[in-house]
């Protein structure tokens, strides 16, 4: 098995020295300092692992399943705390999908389950969601891919790239199919909490005997450089299977990730948090709406959710080369082409960061470029 890299993570290796001056497509809230946590650290904290439990801090998982909304419906013994959702994706998919199986995932969407997947030697069903369909997810479609073969079904909500989010009755359906063909039921939960357009979705894991909900502080919380989210599933023996891989792998959780994260998460501090998180990303999705629409040349479905979605470059424009463009002197502003999630006719664009990058210069540089690029 070798693991091939997808284009969002070629792109961001390829410009990691580029140093830019504004970013337009920032995908997480502002970013919190060490200062803010350092009263409550207790600076004689051992740095071995928790001590306690392999699965993660107690209380911390206590927490997840009280932002999630499953107190009552799951217990800390379903939570493992992994290093980002990314390693609660990758454990989960590693150890329930098999070579020749299928697994059914959403397009555009986060590209980490389909590189999986082929590694694995397992076929991947596509189900395309459209911009002229606001990029609501096709339930019918979804209906038509699977199979008896359909090993999981792999979704985010809010979707990532596009913001749109999916309703309870949306989830129920999804459980629904999901079930009619014995297939686990993974929904990437990163970005819950930032609804824009209705309220948060209930969490698969507490609707589902196969459903697995991930998640973590890196996106609306800004820790993500913690390297802390985590799986949550009511199968014992499904977590289990994940402890297992992962003390092959990244073996434990770092206790600094586990503490602060814990700390984040507690009532007092996650509330404000998430109303500064969603204040800030609000004021700025305003401003990205305004943006957009003065833009003759650009066009975008605002997201519901989350703090990115995706723009339609102008007839012609390639994604890759604009971003390239965008890059380099006079510009000095970073997006992402569309390329990284199979759109190679959009950009992402962004409204999360915070005041450090700089977001009313980059939108004027990507409305220079634009301009620039029609007369040339």
């Amino acid at each position: 098995m070798k693991v091939k890299i997808h284009r969002l993570f070629e792109y961001l290796l390829e410009t990691i020295n580029a140093a830019p001056e504004a970013i337009v497509g920032f995908s997480l809230s502002g970013s919190p300092v060490l200062g803010d946590y350092l009263n409550d650290l207790d600076p004689n904290l051992s740095l071995d692992w928790n001590n306690r439990d392999f699965r993660g801090l107690p209380e911390l998982r206590d927490h997840v399943l009280v932002q999630a909304g499953l107190t009552g419906m799951c217990t800390p013994a379903d939570v493992l705390i992994t290093a980002g959702a990314a390693e609660a994706n990758y454990l989960a998919i590693m150890q329930l999908v098999q070579p020749g199986d299928e697994i059914v995932i959403e397009t555009p969407g986060w590209p980490q389950a389909e590189v999986l997947a082929k590694a694995i030697g397992a076929h991947v069903v596509k189900v395309e969601r459209q911009e002229a369909d606001a990029w609501r997810l096709p339930l019918d479609r979804v209906v038509a891919s699977v199979s008896a073969q359909t090993r999981m079904i792999f979704i985010s909500n809010p979707n990532n790239p596009t913001g749109d989010l999916l309703s309870a009755d949306d989830i129920a359906e999804l459980v629904r199919i999901a079930d009619s063909v014995g297939a686990w039921l993974l929904i990437d939960e990163v970005y819950a909490g930032l609804e824009w357009d209705g309220p948060r979705s209930a969490s698969v894991a507490g609707m589902y005997a196969r459903g697995i909900t991930t998640g973590s502080v890196s996106k609306a919380l800004g820790l993500q450089g913690l390297r802390t989210g985590w799986l949550i599933c009511p199968d014992a023996q499904m977590v289990m299977d994940a402890v297992v891989l992962r003390e092959n792998a990244s073996e434990i959780m770092n206790i600094l990730g586990e503490v602060i994260a814990e700390v984040a998460l507690r009532p007092e501090r996650y509330g404000p948090a998430m109303e500064q998180a969603r204040r800030e990303g609000a004021a700025n999705l305003v401003q990205m709406d305004r943006w957009v629409a003065d833009q003759e040349r650009l066009s975008w479905v605002s997201p519901r959710a989350g703090l990115i979605g995706l723009a339609r470059l102008p007839d012609g424009i390639d994604s890759d080369d604009f971003a390239r463009v965008l890059l380099a002197d006079p510009y000095r502003t970073f997006l992402l082409p569309g390329s990284a999630y199979d759109q190679p006719g959009h950009i992402r664009l962004g409204v999360g960061g915070g005041a450090s990058v700089n977001l009313a210069k980059g939108l004027d540089r990507v409305s220079q470029a634009l301009a620039d690029w029609g007369q040339s």
